[in-house]
């Protein structure tokens, strides 16, 4: 990752390279929101806005998520199912979801 903090398309930043890269590849690579993004910054010590990573993924974001789209069709050999009870509607219902080794979601069952 040194690779990014010199890499000219970071400069004139304030952040560092790797932790511009890092929140934008966790906004496209995982289903999280902006906001959520910026807590798990937080939790590493990095004070962020959640603006702050928008700005980011519209500017830094097009690489990461077209890297993300050419993988997408190629799913790991290993694969677990998570499972958890949710309330819809009031009503308890069971979620359970296929996920492979990398993290991508297979399938999704209600």
């Amino acid at each position: 990752m040194a690779q990014i903090h010199h890499d000219p398309l970071y400069r004139r930043h304030r952040f560092p390279g790797e932790v511009i890269a890092h929140a934008v590849w966790l906004y496209y690579r995982f289903p999280l929101s902006l906001r959520m993004v910026e807590d798990l910054l937080f939790a590493r010590g990095i004070i962020v806005s959640h603006q702050t990573i928008r700005t980011w993924a519209e500017k830094f974001g097009r690489n990461f998520a077209n890297r993300i789209r050419r993988r997408s069709g190629r799913f790991g050999d290993k694969w677990h199912l998570d499972e958890v009870v949710v309330s819809i509607a009031g009503k308890k219902q069971w979620l359970w979801r296929a996920v492979d080794q990398d993290g991508f979601v297979l399938d999704v069952l209600v």
